[in-house]
């Protein structure tokens, strides 16, 4: 066919140009990489074909992309040597949307040939969308094609203004393989540059694996007192990597590239504590190169913060910051993951939420725990180095308490997050113990891990709730983050122990207070019933209730809560956040055995004592009582 024809668009590929001239894509320079993209695409489906016809290579075996511009045409032309277009094609394929042929093509292949396409190299324009996106910057594009195997008279001009009709005509050309030539739009000048496309390579497609080669530039002095400019050459270099590192065999990789690529991705100067590299295998292939950081970012504890996960799909890439393939409690993590068959939105920005999506965020989660737990392992391992030892302690301390979070937000792995836990404790300054250590060295007859949470780690240890753990050598976990106590709440036990709070409930220890001390106990409450009696009524306004305790040695009261309640610190951060805080009375703790409490009884100051001791148990605790002033006159009042 020799004569111009034109044809209108199907209706659906009207709606889809208004679209993405509109709104589709949320900057425009993802154009280059959707084009690039399918460049990629019609070279890796030559390859394919060519397996069983290897004349479609004709006299170009290399295959590749070219990227070029001419200023003076206001043009970008992406051009590439792969499988190419006959007419046919071309009035198919760019007028009717979501059939670029790729999935066509796949279909068609035979068992033996999906087997060598999964292996080698990387379809890519699921949509068959993506060539639309060139109207984001151009008025007018013109494709030039012609088929591998087609003789050179049998190929074809394509070209729409991104209305409602298109033109196609048959024309000869010589080289197999397509050249898309966007007509730029005014707004769209600065990518008639080479530093701009060049960069714009560098950060979508430097890891296609064909080389992309463009012009080679030179300095042309200007004539007549004119400023002189950079021009194109007649060499082509390439300006891609053609590699992605995590495609590439784990034993071909060496440390210094590994952390190289780290530091490339994640603009940390600082090397990286850890990574894994793997490649799954099943419904859902993809490969993973996650990175655990050595120090955190200034804005951890932001939780809108983006997730540091690169998204790429056969080596294109698609976006940074995929939060949906890592939970939010891990948004330290840096890394890539490049899936074989993610579905994605047409315009590759949005994940769906799909199978696939879970089962890559499900993988991805396990295997950086599982990174942390070979880290943790190192700690008691008599072979590692010292710095080795001690990975897992330097990780914690910059980015263990946002692991915990993961006890409220991932149910699945909650065991294993249990597990990577580390405290402070009562007979362990540094924060280096876990619950399994704890355990290990529980007193017989002991039937709780014993926690306490606080401000800092200075109020818990010194709070006067662990008075009588100290006196009897139970060891309590001292807990300062501020995510301690919401976090707990989704931990109720650890293998079977129960996690109790010291300042929390009811006393008792159990077995481990014999007889004569609990005897000794009642026969004190009882005898202090009337003093009770007037402490709840002096102090009915402020406690839920007092009662006598035997968890006290040198302190005269504490205040706790009850079980299941919110602590009073927990209580303090949230109306400092100005979130609302449920109104709950403490229970006051009082310990008959101090000569403070002993003077209650019969005291004329017995009101102001009753108030000073509930002061002091909320100051000893970390608060402030509700009306200082009030509090310092009594005391003076009692001093004089």
């Amino acid at each position: 066919m020799s004569s111009k024809q034109t044809l209108s668009f199907q209706a659906e590929v009207a709606q889809l140009l208004h679209l993405v001239t509109h709104s589709l894509y949320s900057n425009k320079e993802i154009f280059l990489r959707e084009l690039v993209s399918n460049a990629s695409d019609a070279c890796d489906k030559l390859r394919f074909e060519a397996l069983d016809n290897s004349a479609l290579y004709e006299d170009q075996p290399t295959l590749e992309v070219k990227v070029a511009f001419d200023k003076a045409a206001r043009t970008v032309t992406i051009t590439d040597n792969g499988i190419g277009l006959s007419l046919q094609d071309a009035v198919d394929n760019l007028g009717t949307i979501a059939k670029s042929g790729t999935r066509d093509f796949m279909s068609r292949l035979s068992g033996e040939q999906k087997a060598n396409a999964t292996e080698q190299g990387q379809l890519i324009g699921q949509f068959g969308v993506g060539f639309y996106s060139g109207f984001i910057v151009a008025d007018r594009i013109t494709v030039e094609s012609r088929r591998a195997g087609l003789p050179p008279e049998q190929g074809v001009r394509w070209a729409s203004g991104g209305s409602g009709d298109f033109e196609v005509e048959a024309l000869t050309r010589a080289e197999r393989g397509t050249s898309v030539i966007l007509h730029l739009r005014d707004d769209a000048e600065d990518y008639l540059s080479t530093w701009k496309l060049k960069s714009i390579i560098a950060k979508y497609s430097d890891h296609i694996a064909l080389p992309i080669r463009m012009r080679k530039e030179e300095w042309k002095e200007g004539a007549d007192n004119q400023p002189g400019e950079m021009v194109g050459t007649d060499e082509w270099e390439t300006v891609n990597q053609a590699s992605a590192l995590w495609s590439r065999s784990k034993k071909d990789i060496t440390t210094e590239q590994y952390q190289e690529f780290y530091k490339q991705i994640s603009h940390d100067h600082e090397a990286p504590l850890a990574w894994a590299h793997n490649r799954v295998e099943g419904s859902t292939e993809y490969v993973q190169l996650l990175y655990l950081p050595t120090q955190a970012p200034f804005d951890l504890w932001n939780r809108d913060k983006k997730a540091g996960v690169k998204l790429y799909v056969k080596r294109v890439f698609i976006m940074d910051d995929a939060e949906a393939l890592m939970p939010v409690y891990l948004r330290f993590v840096k890394g890539v993951i490049d899936s074989a068959d993610l579905p994605l939105n047409v315009s590759r920005e949005l994940l769906q939420e799909s199978r696939d999506v879970r089962a890559i965020r499900e993988g991805s989660t396990k295997r950086v725990l599982s990174m942390l737990e070979d880290l943790a392992k190192l700690e008691k391992d008599d072979a590692a180095s010292e710095e080795d030892k001690g990975k897992y302690a330097k990780f914690y301390a910059e980015f263990g308490a946002v692991l915990k979070e993961g006890l409220g937000e991932d149910h699945a792995n909650r065991e294993r997050l249990a597990k990577l836990l580390r405290f402070a404790s009562t007979t362990h300054d540094t924060t280096s113990v876990s619950l399994a250590d704890y355990k290990a060295r529980m007193k017989e007859g002991q039937e709780a891990i014993y926690y306490i949470t606080a401000d800092t780690l200075a109020a818990a240890k010194n709070s006067p709730q662990l008075e009588v753990f100290r006196k009897k050598g139970i060891e309590v976990l001292l807990m300062a983050d501020r995510v301690d106590e919401w976090a707990l709440n989704f931990l109720p036990e650890f293998e079977g122990t129960p996690m109790q709070s010291v300042a929390k409930g009811a006393f008792d220890l159990g077995k481990l207070q014999d007889e004569a001390e609990k005897k000794a106990a009642e026969e004190a409450a009882e005898t202090f019933k009337p003093v009770l009696a007037r402490l709840k009524e002096a102090l009915k306004d402020r406690a839920q209730d007092v009662r006598a305790t035997t968890r006290l040695v040198d302190s005269p009261a504490c205040l706790v809560v009850s079980d299941g309640g919110m602590s009073l610190q927990l209580a303090r951060m949230l109306k400092q956040a100005g979130q609302p805080a449920p109104e709950s009375k403490p229970v006051l703790e009082v310990n008959p055995e101090h000569a403070l409490v002993k003077k209650l009884d019969g005291s004329v100051h017995f009101h102001d004592l009753a108030h000073i001791l509930f002061d002091q148990a909320l100051l000893a605790e970390g608060g402030l009582p509700e009306d200082p002033a009030a509090y310092v006159k009594r005391v003076n009042a009692l001093l004089v």
